[in-house]
């Protein structure tokens, strides 16, 4: 039985599966299920208890929010609030801490998959390659919500790492634009997946410089995650013995394995 409190669980980036066990089991036993039905996959309520109470917020505001889940908890139910990808990766949940914290009420936080991740998994690509790129940013495109000072997206682009945007397909030619002040190339690779891991999942892979009209061509303009990497490049599996881990060479010693002498 769940202690009377609030779980903040992240639900992955949509495929059922990609829940974590722990996620799943609190879902199983939660008194209340609180999950955004804009995007968190409806199948996952199917595992809710038959006298748990399931509701959708995408129509609440926070004060509607926080009131449901206060209200919950102080009458001694299992509240699991749910979201999509992990929950501390753009998932606002800061405000709604500070509500729980200040009316006394208890909270967990349950991570999940982030749609970066399934992103990239689904594009089949590392985004960490040795001597190519060993940084990876998580951002998005100045829009509504202002950027703080120091991150912007051009500074950030200046570093030439592995860029992951999210909430950024409606700011492509802003993006592109910047990208190409920073330094980068017309040429360098991009790839764009569209509802990571759902049924209708596209995975776009094209350049900086044709990006916009990749992503116009194929109707992409929302839920869709950004990848601008060198390291998605789909010539790097072609180039055999190049950007290769030290992990897994023979002469490299580590903690679990002697290396080869390079001499025999």
């Amino acid at each position: 039985m769940l202690e009377a409190k609030v779980y903040i669980v992240g639900a992955g980036p949509g495929d059922p599966e990609l829940i974590t066990v722990k996620g799943q089991n609190i879902l199983k036993q939660a008194d209340v299920i609180l999950y955004t039905d804009s995007l968190v996959n409806e199948q996952l309520m199917e595992v809710a208890k038959s006298d748990a109470q399931v509701l959708k917020s995408a129509g609440m505001n926070l004060e509607e929010l926080v009131h449901c889940m206060i209200t919950n908890v102080k009458q001694g139910r299992s509240v699991a609030r749910v979201h999509t990808g992990d929950p501390s990766v753009y998932g606002a949940i800061l405000e709604q801490m500070r509500y729980l914290k200040n009316a006394d009420v208890d909270y967990e936080i349950i991570p999940g998959v982030s749609s970066v991740f399934a992103a990239a998994a689904a594009a089949q690509i590392e985004l960490t390659v040795p001597e190519l790129t060993q940084t990876v940013i998580l951002t998005r495109a100045e829009g509504r919500t202002p950027m703080p000072e120091k991150e912007r997206l051009r500074d950030l682009a200046n570093h030439h790492s592995s860029t992951c945007l999210f909430l950024s397909t409606t700011l492509i030619k802003k993006v592109v634009r910047e990208f190409l002040e920073a330094g980068w190339l017309e040429t360098d690779p991009v790839v764009v997946v569209y509802r990571a891991s759902w049924p209708d999942q596209k995975v776009v892979k094209t350049t900086l410089g044709q990006l916009d009209e990749a992503m116009r061509a194929e109707g992409i303009r929302k839920q869709a995650m950004v990848i601008i990497s060198k390291a998605a490049n789909e010539e790097l599996l072609k180039e055999e013995g190049k950007y290769e881990s030290k992990l897994y060479d023979k002469s490299f010693t580590h903690g679990f394995r002697k290396g080869e002498s390079v001499n025999g």
